[in-house]
């Protein structure tokens, strides 16, 4: 027996256990440091993989035309008219370049070799890693009159490439077709609307491209296209459509310094929320950077500056500061550079200085010169920020006396609050129920040792409309800040949570979607951190009860009461309650139900960021006080809707 055999029996780390990832092994076998994650997000990024290197060709200005296909057997198509990959034998790989493209990673145009200036994407492993998660993989290019084409299955090459036939004279450009390993991923089905969203914002972002998706899956067809000259002027239109601007143009700024591209769009509404987002060669940065520092100190300075200029502040000591001016406004913030350097490999944030310096610099010049040529747009942006300025010194008054209320109430508690005995908040929950009624069940069923209940009193304030200042005066508001610990806004401080999970127990009617949506409103806008964080969830009470000779099933859904019925055979003798309200529960029920954990269900509420500004103004229509883009909202989504009483 060798020495290493020996070792590995008796549980000793020998040279054998180091284990070596061939080829693309390594993405098969950690598809998650590749994609972030195997869900339906990880599924949808394969698309904007390949997308990506489309837009490349786009950004580097050989590509006008990008088509994405959702095949009927859930396969995609994306093909450009940009130049297509290379053909042509890699020198020091010996294989064509296409199949060094999609076999090997950190391979590709984007490094230096001047294939491209600017690039988006995973670093260039994208077309290698759609490669490796898919069950198979076919890619055609067109080049040179010629029609040439590769398959790959599970990231293995299944024959050489070869010429299938002419194309048009002139013709160039790469099409693939995937279809995801259903090995990997764990659901395979692609959704329309997810793609249409990136793929919108894609064109947005490039001014001159034209995208089209089209869904050719039987009873499914369908097919919308995006080509915006306005480019992310349009965007901000787009996104503002729910509000009401402060002032008919979106003020538009670009400019080179440096090698960096800036383009910066943005214009005010009367809402008090900002939308600010941020990208770095179209890929969106969630945490922001350095292109984002320095817009920001761009646009403090300026509208400081005009003000005091104006004689509208009198010296440094009334300086507005940049939330203050930035209460309403919805920006874009985009940069193309060269060599953008991230912090982590999901891009969340930019630290080239040379972005902030880039940004800050054009948005600078240009906007004094703006300013001073549209005096009523300062004017009104200004005096919104005076309003704003007020707001938050009343606020921290409020917050002021908030603090030395509840240090004189039950060591800051609220009183309604049935908190529980454990102290540690990683093992403590509280459920936000609606009425006393479901309180007091609420109240009776829970589990004392780690389950707090906060009873809340009709619905809360719709945050949507209103200032920091009035969430401080509103009862129900501010007993949920004070029970949570982390305060708000600014002052928002996670380590301070005192329950690892909050979960919104509402009834399964309309009322009750509506407080929860009121809740999540509240929680979206003003302690975003704890749905990031993963600690928001909702309750799922079941919707039915099912009784037949003595024994119980609940169902949670139309599907799942079919399912029961047909299990236990649809006759006379059986007895089914809908539940309307939480009310409607006896402790017993309540516990078994929608509080147990062995056995209730809950759903975590979580933000995709690369969508957060569809996010955002989701909210905003439904929220907001514009009443055409809600009725345009609920038309366009009413057949999603399930068990809806009315």
């Amino acid at each position: 027996m060798s020495e290493e055999v020996m070792k590995e029996q008796t549980g000793e780390y020998g040279a054998s256990q180091i284990q070596i990832l061939e080829g693309l092994e390594a993405v098969r076998k950690r598809p998650g440091m590749y994609i972030g994650t195997t869900s339906a997000r990880g599924l949808h990024h394969l698309v904007y993989e390949i997308v990506d290197n489309s837009v490349d060709e786009a950004l580097a200005g050989f590509c006008k035309n990008i088509d994405v296909v959702i095949n009927p057997d859930n396969s995609v198509t994306v093909t450009d008219d940009g130049r297509g990959i290379p053909v042509g034998i890699h020198p020091k790989a010996g294989i064509p370049a296409v199949e060094v493209v999609f076999t090997v990673l950190h391979a590709g145009g984007k490094f230096g070799g001047g294939g491209y200036k600017v690039s988006g994407g995973l670093h260039g492993v994208g077309a290698s890693v759609v490669n490796a998660l898919s069950e198979w993989l076919e890619v055609e290019i067109y080049h040179d009159g010629s029609i040439y084409k590769q398959r790959y299955e599970r990231g293995a090459v299944m024959g050489p490439l070869t010429v299938i036939g002419p194309c048009k004279k002139g013709k160039s450009g790469t099409s693939v077709t995937f279809k995801p390993d259903p090995l990997v991923f764990e659901e395979t089905i692609f959704d329309f609307e997810t793609l249409k969203t990136r793929l919108r914002e894609t064109a947005f972002l490039t001014k001159d491209l034209h995208i089209t998706l089209k869904d050719t899956r039987e009873g499914q067809e369908k097919e919308q296209t995006f080509h915006y000259e306005g480019g992310i002027q349009e965007f901000v239109t787009y996104l503002n459509r729910g509000k009401t601007p402060l002032y008919d143009k979106v003020i538009y700024i670009d400019g080179t310094l440096n090698g960096v591209y800036v383009e910066v769009a943005f214009q005010h509404n009367d809402g008090y929320n900002e939308s600010t987002y941020s990208f770095v060669n179209n890929i969106i940065t969630p945490e922001g950077g350095m292109h984002l520092t320095g817009f920001k100190n761009a646009t403090t300075k300026c509208f400081n500056d005009y003000a005091r200029k104006q004689k509208i502040l009198k010296d440094s000591a009334d300086n507005l500061t940049g939330d203050d001016i930035r209460e309403g406004m919805t920006a874009i913030i985009s940069v193309k550079i060269e060599d953008p350097q991230f912090e982590g490999q999901t891009k969340q944030k930019l630290g080239n200085s040379e972005a902030r310096t880039a940004v800050e610099s054009i948005v600078g010049e240009k906007l004094v010169y703006f300013l001073e040529q549209n005096p009523r747009v300062a004017k009104a942006t200004i005096d919104k920020a005076l309003l704003a300025q007020r707001a938050r010194e009343n606020a921290r008054k409020a917050r002021e006396n908030t603090r030395r209320a509840s240090a004189l109430d039950n060591f800051g508690l609220p009183g309604k609050l049935a908190d529980c005995s454990n102290k540690d908040p990683k093992q403590c929950e509280i459920f936000i129920v609606e009425g006393d009624s479901a309180g007091g069940s609420a109240k009776t069923a829970r589990n004392r040792e780690f389950q707090a209940i906060l009873p809340l009193r009709g619905k809360i304030l719709n945050v949507e409309k209103a200032r920091e200042e009035k969430i401080y005066a509103n009862a129900e508001i501010k007993t949920m800040i004070t029970a949570f610990g982390t305060g708000i806004l600014k002052n928002f401080d996670i380590s301070k949570l005192r329950y690892d999970k909050i979960i919104i127990m509402t009834d399964a009617d309309v009322d009750g979607a509506h407080i929860g949506t009121l809740m999540m409103t509240f929680l979206y806008r003003f302690m975003p951190e704890l749905i990031r964080e993963g600690h928001v969830y909702l309750a799922q009470p079941p919707l039915y009860k099912v009784e037949k000779n003595k024994k119980v099933w609940y169902a949670y859904s139309d599907d799942q009461l079919n399912k029961i019925l047909t299990e236990i055979g649809r006759d006379s003798g059986n007895r089914i309650q809908r539940y309307k309200g939480l009310g409607e529960m006896d402790a017993d029920q309540l516990w078994e139900t929608t509080m147990d954990p062995a056995r209730r269900v809950l759903r975590k509420v979580q933000i995709d960021e690369e969508a957060e500004q569809e996010l955002d103004l989701t909210f905003t229509i439904l929220m907001g006080d514009k009443v055409e883009p809600r009725r345009e909202f609920i038309e366009a989504n009413a057949r999603f809707v399930k068990n809806l009483d009315v």
